[in-house]
């Protein structure tokens, strides 16, 4: 077999022992229900809880050798994101199968799930996660269809300032949650002068953290910066807070995606949650009516019969 970075790998028939090397494949694998699989990750998988339990073989960038070696793997899984060719290289040597992945966008990281689900012997989970995922993607879509991308300032780094280049997953998840940077870059990582984005005036500031009070505590740490508050965004208090998930090229991509979209076109999902409360009220209303009708009804009839 070919992996995503051109180079062959006899992949055992029966793959029942797999180390992951990066987090995001660790969600992957948990995201199939191929948990008992997993032998060995990383010491920063962390995505769900329960992989923090599974005995670790270092960081991504310099795993232990030996500790990977020890968990017996018929595979194992690296990406080029974050893994180094080395590391591979030196897996390889050792007679240890490694299958890399390299997902670009979020359509890449969608065919990756499905081919290390088939790596696995598990093609019925994987089309079913795969299609479940493009689902939610198409039904964003749709309901973004008309509306005009919203420009954002994605910030990697605050102190020097970096963001995201064009050609990056990143960058394309912001596309499909009606966003994109504000910053033209063909580099992945660029580091930009302050100036260029108060030139630029993004609508608005985007984060990825988990932690729950993070936007009111950096739009509040913002507002008191001299630079920053020269940014329209800032002062209306347009700071999107999503998901670490955002950083993932894995299935948990998609709900910072859907966490982004409500975020930046908060308007449209609210007009559209009014709508559906609206509907539901109307409904309820004629279900009430049609009940009161019967009641009438029935105690009409009960009184003609005692009549006759």
């Amino acid at each position: 077999m070919v992996d995503e970075t051109g180079r062959r790998v006899e992949i055992p028939a029966e793959v029942k022992r797999v180390v992951t090397l990066a987090p995001n494949l660790t969600e992957t694998i948990y995201a199939l229900g191929l948990e008992e699989r997993l032998a060995g990750d990383t010491d920063y998988c962390d995505t769900p809880a329960a992989a923090k339990l599974k005995p670790h073989v270092g960081g991504a960038q310099n795993p232990s050798l030996e500790a990977i070696a020890a968990l017996r793997p018929d595979l194992v899984l690296a990406t080029t994101s974050i893994n180094r060719v080395e590391t591979v290289e030196a897996l390889a040597k050792a007679g240890i199968a490694v299958y890399t992945t390299d997902p670009q966008t979020v359509q890449g990281m969608l065919e990756s799930t499905k081919r290390i689900a088939d790596i696995l012997g598990a093609e019925a989970q994987g089309a079913a996660l795969v299609a479940r995922l493009q689902g939610r993607l198409d039904a964003l879509s749709k309901r973004l269809a008309e509306k005009p991308p919203v420009h954002v300032l994605f910030v990697v780094w605050e102190d020097p300032l970096i963001t995201i280049g064009q050609n990056t997953f990143i960058a394309d998840a912001l596309r499909w949650a009606g966003a994109e940077s504000a910053i033209v870059s063909s580099q992945k990582w660029p580091h930009i002068n302050f100036e260029e984005v108060v030139r630029l005036q993004p609508e608005y500031i985007v984060f990825a953290n988990d932690h729950a009070e993070f936007g009111r505590e950096e739009l509040g740490a913002l507002r008191t910066q001299a630079a920053w508050k020269q940014l329209r965004a800032v002062e209306l208090g347009h700071i999107a807070v999503i998901s670490e998930e955002i950083n993932r090229p894995s299935p948990g991509l998609v709900d910072a995606i859907e966490q982004l979209a409500r975020e930046v076109h908060a308007d449209l999902f609210r007009n559209a949650e009014n709508r559906e409360k609206d509907s539901h009220r109307g409904t309820e209303t004629q279900r009430r009516e049609k009940r009161n009708v019967k009641m009438e009804g029935g105690v009409a009839e009960g009184t003609m019969g005692a009549a006759i």
